[in-house]
């Protein structure tokens, strides 16, 4: 049976705490998660004493949205009704997902910039030309 997806803060096993989207599910008796943009939410206090918070993608070589999580991997959750953190994690996902889709494809045809050498060899002509 599928349940409805909700919010929740989960506590991994490797130490992580992401915030995501989540649809529980089963597969071949396996219980599962689907996370759609999880996030990891850090508290950062500004000189002035301010606190807010930074929100940053879970996985950040990825252009995924959507992981499937193992309810092996996860210590706990917790199910969130706190609309200040729904609301981020909802203009996180929206500005991503515009982001994502304003990306070009990165292709061979684009060129061949440079290697490690002949870089280093051209910013050092031009350090020592200035």
């Amino acid at each position: 049976m599928m349940e409805e997806d909700f919010y929740a803060t989960i506590k991994l096993k490797t130490g992580e705490e992401i915030f995501s989207k989540v649809m529980p599910t089963e597969e071949d008796k396996n219980s599962l998660l689907i996370l759609i943009n999880p996030v990891q939410v850090t508290e950062i206090t500004t000189r002035k004493g301010v606190t807010g918070y930074k929100v940053e993608p879970w996985l950040k070589t990825t252009t995924e949205d959507i992981f499937i999580l193992s309810m092996d991997n996860v210590i706990t959750m917790s199910e969130s009704k706190d609309i200040e953190i729904i609301t981020m994690h909802q203009e996180f996902s929206r500005k991503f997902n515009n982001v994502k889709s304003n990306r070009p494809n990165i292709s061979r045809k684009m060129g061949y910039i440079s290697n490690v050498i002949d870089a280093k060899e051209f910013l050092e002509k031009l350090y020592d030309n200035s």
